[in-house]
């Protein structure tokens, strides 16, 4: 099974893959029920998870309902468990929207939902991270993860990302981190694909970030706290949704008295 995750990632681009998703997830998702594991996303179970990765293929990460990864199940259970987010009425900007996410949140009524990336067929508006076609300060919560390790001026995207935010309003920025990395490494003579999969974890990455990250985001103008939400599950729970204990959830809030300013 891990050889064959190997092989689907490897061929398949990953608009490709999303569109595939809609055709084989419900069927992926009846032969997969089972009690071992459960998906808080869907609230459904399974006997395994599925295998995923691309330098190493991770056992048991997969979720055969909503295809979602340890970070979107970390990610769902803080927003469900932590704040008002499934509750109040409010704006919401997803850029490069994952499957496991995006046919639930349009569902909900009381969220004004927008999704947003340059090349995926799942997302509701074409557009550069790096020069979005919104207004100042139109959303109340801005979901981007993964997406930054992506990008080569992240800067700009970070600049962008907090010119859309409402003051008070909040964003979740998760990147792949690397906690023993005091400082993020990028090397733009990196092109080749293998090499980058090889250095960076994947063929379309082009930096691994260390724990200057937070930093980084504290220049634009965020407020920064660096959740580790994992820590406050007990140990039968991160099992049981199989979840990374220690995986940051970067929570940037853009302060309600923050004056419009210049971010070059």
């Amino acid at each position: 099974m891990k050889a064959f995750a190997k092989l689907i990632l490897g061929l398949f681009p990953r608009t490709v893959l999303q569109r595939l998703a809609n055709v084989l997830l419900p069927t992926i998702d009846v032969w997969y029920r089972g009690n071992a594991f459960t998906d808080p996303i869907n609230d459904k179970s399974y006997r395994k998870f599925l295998p995923y990765g691309y330098v190493k293929i991770r056992p048991n990460v997969l979720s055969p309902g909503t295809l979602s990864l340890e970070r979107h199940r970390l990610i769902w259970l803080y927003l469900k468990n932590e704040t008002d987010f499934f509750e109040f009425p409010s704006k919401v900007l997803h850029m490069a929207p994952e499957k496991a996410f995006i046919s639930r949140l349009k569902k909900l009524p009381h969220l004004d939902y927008i999704s947003c990336d340059l090349e995926s067929p799942l997302a509701d508006i074409k557009a550069d991270i790096c020069d979005l076609p919104f207004a100042d300060a139109s959303f109340d919560w801005i979901l981007c993860n993964h997406v930054l390790e992506h990008i080569p001026n992240d800067q700009k995207a970070m600049q962008e990302l907090f010119r859309v935010l409402k003051p008070g309003g909040k964003a979740l920025l998760q990147v792949p981190l690397d906690p023993k990395r005091n400082t993020t490494f990028e090397d733009n003579s990196i092109t080749d694909k293998a090499e980058r999969t090889k250095i960076f974890g994947q063929y379309d990455h082009v930096r691994v970030y260390g724990l200057d990250y937070f930093d980084k985001l504290s220049k634009i103008g965020f407020e920064v706290n660096a959740l580790q939400y994992g820590k406050t599950l007990t140990e039968k729970e991160c099992n049981r949704y199989v979840i990374v204990k220690n995986e940051y959830i970067p929570l940037c809030k853009r302060p309600i008295d923050a004056q419009k300013q210049s971010l070059l």
